[in-house]
């Protein structure tokens, strides 16, 4: 049995990589930079994290499974230390941005799911 096929399954940093791959070949380019970057889990395993960026922002969303071994995800926008002003067209590329990484979250948790329950090691 190969580390992949340990118990409880494992997200690695290939696998998400591969996920966000074909999440883009099939929902297209949507002009947001998409990187999975390695993030040590427990047992130093690496487990991934996925940032999403605006093509020409540095405001990221982090994208991964809400805890070791959990199959549903979550987003975090962090924090500012100061207000932000933004013109319409700004505030409507950061609901773009926002919606965007709703569906990459999404499609990343139904791979997820998808993936424990073929593993057959869990059948929530």
């Amino acid at each position: 049995m190969s580390d992949d096929d340990d118990f409880p399954p494992r997200r690695t940093r290939e696998r998400l990589q591969g996920w966000v791959d074909d999440f883009l070949a099939e929902d297209g380019d949507s002009g947001h930079r998409i990187d999975v970057m390695p993030q040590e889990g427990e047992r130093d395993l690496d487990t991934g994290l996925v940032v999403m960026r605006p093509r020409h922002s540095e405001m990221p969303i982090y994208i991964q499974p809400r805890a070791y071994d959990d199959p549903l995800w979550e987003m975090t926008l962090p924090a500012r230390d100061e207000e932000v002003t933004m013109s319409p067209l700004e505030l409507g590329r950061l609901a773009a941005l926002v919606v965007a990484a709703v569906n990459l979250c999404t499609y990343l948790q139904f791979r997820s799911l998808e993936w424990d329950r073929q593993s057959g090691r869990r059948g929530d």
